[in-house]
């Protein structure tokens, strides 16, 4: 489908201080790919397989303009590069509830707040733009770093898949997560209220 034609919701751009969210494009999905090649972020992410080149290429057109999904590269505005993707998935406004991703891609730009950046805009994208309620990821069990990213965005653990992961021979529990617009208005100093459609 033409990409005039293609519905999207949500902004194109989001702009932070140190990255910008911006909508994937084909473009992209060279960087993916080479993200989800390698096995180390596919096993802390829950990915099973790499993605091939025809894979990345389907992916594509079920995200782009799929009004259930809002998908962003993360671009760090130092360089301009694009470092990582974040997105809001299982999108349901009638629920007013979304599940959401983030990733750093690029091992190297890990750890220096790129990823938190992105959870704070997408959050904010969630409830202040959007008018949703509730924002849930689940994060593999043995993902420490990831479980603490979460907490740090204001996500509690709410419940766990047992053995709901199998990797390297093991089965692995997966633990569910979600952040209430109310929690979050409060940790970041707004006023607390019910976001309106």
């Amino acid at each position: 489908m033409p990409e005039d034609e293609r519905q999207h919701v949500g902004p194109r751009f989001i702009m932070g201080t140190d990255i910008t969210l911006r909508r994937v494009t084909r473009d992209d999905l060279p960087h993916i790919r080479r993200w989800l090649d390698d096995s180390e972020t596919r096993a802390l992410i829950g990915a099973a397989v790499p993605m091939s080149e025809e894979d990345a290429a389907k992916w594509f057109e079920r995200v782009d303009g799929d009004p259930s999904r809002i998908w962003y590269v993360i671009v760090d505005d130092e360089d301009d590069s694009v470092i990582g993707e974040a997105g809001l998935l299982r999108l349901f406004p009638e629920w007013r509830t979304t599940d959401m991703t983030v990733i750093v891609g690029e091992k190297e730009r890990r750890g220096k707040g790129h990823g938190s950046e992105a959870g704070r805009l997408l959050l904010d994208l969630a409830f202040n733009y959007l008018g949703l309620h509730r924002v849930a990821i689940g994060v593999v069990g043995f993902n420490e770093a990831a479980l603490s990213f979460w907490r740090k965005l204001g996500f509690r653990e709410e419940g766990v898949q047992r053995d709901g992961y199998f990797h390297d021979g093991a089965f692995h529990d997966f633990v569910m997560m979600s952040v209430l617009e109310d929690d979050w208005r409060e940790q970041q100093g707004r006023p607390v209220g019910r976001g309106g459609q």
